[in-house]
């Protein structure tokens, strides 16, 4: 039997492979958040918006959104899921359409400017691995981006990328590594294959047969869910 991480290698084969760079966002990069969220205005008191503990679902375009209505991205999804299981957290979509793990890293202070962020959805590396950089960079980048928000006190919840490139199984299997690596190095929980159940299938995803389409995104959301509803769960209990 593969490891558990391993065993979602054969649905990565059609992902990211012989794909133009545009796949995962193109060049531009829009963020997903609303002018609202992405102004900085001076401190004032809190607000009750401000005092609400907040999810920062911090990634690239497969976190944004893209091709979708702003409603069918997975954190708006998730934003439900929470509020129908009494939750009282605010997902707060961080999604930038063509990040890197270094632009990631470029941004991660200003996202946790959002106030009393309590969790941090870590989903980048895709647009790393098809530009085909060194992973050990990319790992230097998550590794700067989870101590970060452990500053700030947010608890990371770590979502594993599977891709398969011209540059051969090698560096697949370093990409693997990598991210069990920094689950272990950080002790944050790890979502296997940020993927999983929909990576390979044509009906879940766009055109481009890397982005989920709404469907597909329905089932990223539950597997987010699935591992992000024991962190909350303890959170609570936490509460006096």
């Amino acid at each position: 039997m593969l490891p558990a991480f391993d065993r979602f290698l054969p649905a990565a084969l059609l992902i990211l492979a012989a794909l133009p760079l545009a796949a995962c966002g193109g060049g531009s990069r829009e963020s997903s958040l609303t002018p609202a969220q992405t102004t900085r205005t001076p401190a004032a008191s809190p607000t009750p918006a401000e005092t609400v503990p907040k999810i920062v679902a911090f990634g690239d375009s497969l976190t944004a959104g893209y091709g979708l209505r702003q409603q069918e991205s997975y954190p708006a999804l998730l934003q439900k899921m929470l509020d129908a299981d009494g939750f009282k957290y605010e997902v707060v979509n961080a999604g930038v359409s063509g990040d890197t793990s270094a632009d990631g890293v470029s941004r991660i202070d200003w996202s946790l400017e959002a106030g009393n962020v309590r969790f941090v959805i870590l989903e980048l590396g895709a647009n790393d691995f098809l530009r085909g950089q060194p992973v050990a960079g990319t790992k230097k980048n998550l590794s700067a981006i989870i101590e970060r928000a452990k500053a700030h006190n947010a608890q990371v919840l770590l979502a594993g990328m599977l891709t398969t490139t011209e540059t051969g199984r090698d560096y697949e299997v370093e990409i693997s590594d990598a991210f069990k690596s920094l689950a272990r190095e950080h002790d944050v929980p790890l979502i296997p294959f940020f993927l999983e159940g929909v990576a390979g299938i044509d009906r879940l995803n766009q055109e481009d047969r890397v982005h989920p389409n709404a469907e597909g995104t329905k089932i990223v959301a539950a597997t987010v869910y699935r591992y992000l509803k024991p962190l909350l769960e303890k959170d609570k209990s936490r509460e006096p």
